[in-house]
């Protein structure tokens, strides 16, 4: 992939108010996303700019609803012979569309016969580990990817008598310093976490470079087993239910629900997305501060990279070589380190390349946003290992709903740590074993 060192692209993006070069009988090349609000609208700004480039092809972007509604939409989309070019597929979805037979045109084969370069070493990473093939190939696009944070209200630590400055970096140092704030009375909560099981079983997981699944986290093939009901994860959640006991911790539910208990002044920190951020920052009424995610330093002295979340494009096979080539010239276009810091910096997900940290950087964007950087340094602790390399595990939508269902249990105090995350891990393999029977 040739990035641009330009900001070209990313002006195009964040300029844009209508209006293309018009041109008859350009080659329609149709994009799914699951992109809402305002995030959706610079998707449509991003499809814009590249019709502007020229005039030879038009990328149209649609929204599909959520990421599952997305993905299985552009699935039966191909069963009926008529599947959209480019589809945005969720991180957890990118077993299935590996498992999908002839349904994929991977992206390294379609940048090499349109004669693009396309080098995945231009990504970060943990980036480029997710969604590569076994020799190190990339299957699809990466676009908005994202990986968990820690927030936490520096009002609050300043009642209770803490450093703004100095936000906890161990769990250890966590639970010290929101029994502090619970027992000063500095806030009725301790912190609280978005996204259960990415932020506190996934991630959790490749923080401290503990297996998840077999078979490197089903990187190895079909076969894989769950196995997060290791010592660490278990001694973790018990902790969070003791804490959730005391009033450390505070459940507040599924998805990112929970974002109220912290934008609201409740709870004193906050595990959630890098991605929300930007949300953070219209809700907070409040000076807060962004740190890396936590460990166990009695688990593991240099924590590793945590893993993504967000989603990668997808190309769809059943298109002609004329089309081909437009994908590949609009894959092209998006590689712009002007374009993906734009879009870094308007959406809050991760500058996907070290080329759009740079020009991030040295334009003062970080500077200007204290803590927008965070995520990006924590990704990049490192070469990713087995256990942090990312998931591929299939049916892992219905398998978190079951890992989020034993973690109620055992918050609830209707379970001890262990037996919900043996019965998870049960659960969860059945619904392996079944993917696997049907992908062979």
């Amino acid at each position: 992939m040739h990035i641009r060192k330009t900001m070209l692209a990313g002006a195009a993006v964040l300029t844009l108010m209508g209006g293309q070069a018009i041109a008859q009988e350009r080659i329609t090349l149709n994009w799914w996303h699951a992109m809402g609000g305002a995030n959706g609208e610079r998707v449509n700004q991003i499809a814009a700019a590249f019709n502007d480039t020229q005039d030879k092809y038009e990328v149209v972007a649609l929204n599909r609803g959520s990421y599952a509604e997305t993905m299985n939409a552009a699935i039966a989309a191909f069963r009926a012979g008529e599947p959209p070019h480019i589809v945005q597929v969720f991180e957890v979805g990118t077993r299935t569309m590996m498992s999908a037979g002839g349904a994929i045109k991977p992206v390294f084969e379609l940048m090499e016969e349109a004669g693009r370069a396309f080098d995945p070493k231009d990504f970060l990473p943990a980036v480029t580990g997710y969604y590569t093939n076994d020799e190190g190939k990339m299957l699809s696009f990466p676009f908005n990817s994202s990986t968990p944070v820690l927030y936490y209200n520096k009002d609050i630590f300043r009642a209770a008598g803490l450093d703004p400055d100095s936000p906890p970096k161990t769990w250890t140092q966590v639970g010290e310093m929101m029994t502090k704030v619970v027992s000063s009375g500095a806030a009725g909560c301790g912190f609280t976490t978005a996204w259960p099981s990415w932020v506190q079983l996934e991630n959790f997981s490749a923080r401290h470079d503990q297996p998840f699944a077999t078979m490197a986290n089903g990187f190895g093939g079909l076969g894989t087993e769950l196995s997060f009901n290791g010592v660490a994860q278990v001694r973790h959640l018990k902790q969070l239910a003791e804490w959730q006991t005391s009033g450390v911790f505070k459940y507040g539910g599924r998805r990112n629900v929970s974002a109220p208990l912290f934008t609201g002044g409740e709870c004193a920190m906050f595990t959630e997305s890098s991605a929300g951020l930007s949300g953070i920052r219209a809700n907070a009424q409040f000076d807060f501060g962004v740190a890396q995610l936590p460990y166990w330093e009695d688990t593991i002295s240099e924590p590793k990279n945590t893993i993504i979340g967000g989603a990668s494009l997808w190309v769809l096979s059943g298109h002609e070589k004329e089309e081909y080539a437009g994908i590949a010239e609009f894959f092209d276009f998006m590689s712009s380190s002007g374009l993906q810091a734009a879009w870094h910096q308007a959406s809050g997900y991760l500058p996907i390349t070290p080329a759009a940290f740079t020009v991030s950087k040295i334009s003062g964007y970080y500077k200007r946003n204290p803590g927008a950087d965070v995520s990006i340094l924590q990704m990049s602790a490192g070469e990713p290992t087995g256990n942090s390399k990312g998931l591929r595990l299939g049916s892992f939508v219905q398998i978190r709903d079951v890992i989020e269902e034993e973690m109620e249990a055992v918050l609830a105090g209707n379970k001890t740590a262990q037996a919900g995350l043996d019965q998870a891990v049960k659960r969860g393999n059945v619904l392996l074993r079944k993917f696997e029977r049907a992908n062979k």
